[in-house]
């Protein structure tokens, strides 16, 4: 199993990069004309999501100078080790919505506490690889469209962050243990 994982991650990014100009070539697609008309359309996109972007920085620094983070952290730790989930990975499970430099910060000190081939590390960077930065997400791009009724795309994203919190712990059991 280790090794088919291995062969699926060496080659699925060179044949994503080789797939899609292949196929924009198919279609008849002018790759470069519509990547700089994507580029100038980002631009505009990015100075309308500036005080987004600022308003979330602020809240995710109240959120963890305030403590709130351990306090979560602490109440759901002796749950999670009756299930055998690492309490080390507890914090990323709490900051992966919220950030991703946050979570990649401490998914790096992690890796240097335990090394990238622990049990710790491999869950880790399972989690960044298969969770996203939710309240990022709906923040900068409902932002930037102008949705202001973003409830039932929180909650839905926040349920799949769960559901990829729980697998990757489960996946990496399977695969490394």
């Amino acid at each position: 199993m280790y090794a088919f994982v291995n062969l699926i991650s060496a080659w699925a990014i060179p044949m994503i990069i080789v797939f899609i100009p292949l196929y924009a070539l198919y279609r008849k697609v002018p790759v470069y004309e519509s990547f700089v008309d994507g580029a100038k359309d980002g631009f505009d996109t990015a100075i309308r999501i500036i005080p987004h972007l600022v308003g979330m920085m602020v809240a995710i620094s109240i959120f963890r100078v305030s403590g709130a983070m351990e306090l979560m952290t602490n109440w759901v730790q002796p749950f999670c080790e009756m299930l055998g989930i690492p309490s080390e990975i507890l914090p990323l499970a709490i900051l992966r919505p919220i950030t991703g430099a946050g979570s990649l910060a401490f998914t790096t000190d992690l890796l240097q506490q335990f090394g990238p081939d622990s049990m710790v590390g491999r869950i880790a960077s399972t989690i960044q690889g298969s969770t996203d930065t939710t309240m990022y997400v709906i923040t900068v791009y409902f932002g930037a469209i102008g949705i202001r009724k973003a409830s039932y795309a929180l909650k839905v994203g926040l349920i799949s962050d769960a559901v990829g919190f729980a697998a990757s712990i489960f996946i990496c059991y399977l695969v490394f243990a």
